[in-house]
């Protein structure tokens, strides 16, 4: 679709060529086609694409087309349309919907027939530049919906996958290793042999079983799809660019950072990034800016331990989603949360995640 200004343009002016009446203007066939080029271009940058094609249509107007070349202009308002489809930013739909709308009253204007202040003029730009921002918007709630029940498919598919895994798999290597170490308690002293085989046998039974977990862990949480595991050492910087938001909205940080995080598996790092990254977001929804931000990240034994500490406006926060969020991957990982007022009468967020993180029970 987006080569086919390309070909149908082409079409369009030669349609309108009638020998020994009308033919299409050299100059008219080199703006149209240059047009369509720059349209095939608007796949990579849409807004600068709008503003040309849409600088492009104020001589197409002006010029004395005829037939179905006078449609070729209004590849202005298929480009808005593309825009208002795919950018994110309101602004950049609103600056190529301004740069169409000076084409068409540009065009307007030189229409000398017609006076320019008159309903005429009003209808003409509501419908010329109204309905491809209406058809634009529609086609992007499509595209958004259709993401979004993707998404809620694949999420499905993965639960369904990790039910299967939890409920065969898993349990079968569950059983597997408490029936080595059953057997390993029943053997004469003298099987000595038989001992240490049935030793193998139990760790790689129990490596397994960890990988299966962790897994099911991966599984069940959609993001991991959708982003890149934490390397160990991204860990520190991932941490640091979140407390720079913070400090950014205005906050008054201390931050506190151990190594010991980057001991943790990829599930581990992964999650203990995005609960201080949800802590740090309800400290910018709720937090006291008068008051200053503690964050913390230090290794304990075999575990390692992040805590968020902030004053907080109004009365204390009950359990959001973005709470039951950090719970949830907390527990999956085998880490405790504890969230709630201190004595001291500030917020603050504890996480503990075991180094050998390998998820809840089986």
């Amino acid at each position: 679709m987006r080569y086919a200004p390309l070909v149908l343009i082409p079409c369009l002016l030669i349609a309108s060529t009638y020998p020994g009446e009308y033919r299409v203007p050299v100059g008219y066939w080199i703006v149209s086609m240059l047009s369509a080029l720059v349209f095939v271009a608007g796949r990579r940058w849409p807004v600068p694409a709008s503003l040309v094609i849409s600088a492009l249509a104020v001589p197409m107007f002006v010029a004395d087309a005829w037939g179905l070349s006078e449609l070729v202009p209004y590849l202005g308002a298929v480009a808005v349309v593309d825009v208002t489809m795919r950018a994110e930013r309101r602004d950049l739909v609103a600056v190529s919907a301004i740069g169409w709308c000076g084409s068409v009253l540009a065009g307007i204007w030189f229409e000398s027939h017609e006076a320019f202040w008159s309903v005429t003029t009003a209808v003409k730009v509501l419908a010329y530049v109204g309905l491809p921002l209406l058809l634009g918007l529609y086609l992007r709630s499509q595209r958004e919906l259709a993401a979004n029940n993707l998404a809620h498919t694949r999420a499905a598919e993965r639960s369904a996958l990790a039910r299967e895994l939890h409920d065969i798999v898993a349990h079968h290597m569950a059983s597997i290793v408490l029936r080595i170490g059953v057997a390993q308690h029943v053997l004469a002293p003298q099987d000595e042999a038989v001992r240490e085989v049935l030793a193998d046998v139990r760790a790689t039974a129990s490596d397994a079983l960890t990988d299966i977990r962790r897994l099911l862990v991966a599984l069940r949480d959609p993001s991991l799809g959708e982003v890149a595991l934490v390397e160990p050492e991204a860990v520190d910087a991932e941490i640091e660019a979140a407390v720079d938001r913070v400090r950014a909205a205005g906050f008054q940080v201390q931050s506190h950072v151990e190594s010991g995080a980057a001991d943790l598996d990829a599930i581990g790092r992964l999650t203990l990034l995005r609960v201080i990254q949800e802590s740090l977001t309800n400290v910018m929804k709720h937090g006291d800016r008068k008051g200053s931000v503690s964050v913390s990240v230090h290794r304990d034994d075999d575990r390692v331990h992040v805590g968020v500490v902030n004053n907080f406006e109004g009365s204390a926060r009950g359990a959001g989603h973005g709470l039951v969020g950090m719970n949830e991957r907390t527990e999956l990982v085998g880490g405790e949360l504890t969230a709630g007022v201190r004595d001291d009468g500030r917020w603050e967020v504890h996480v503990s995640i075991p180094l050998g993180a390998t998820g809840g029970d089986s």
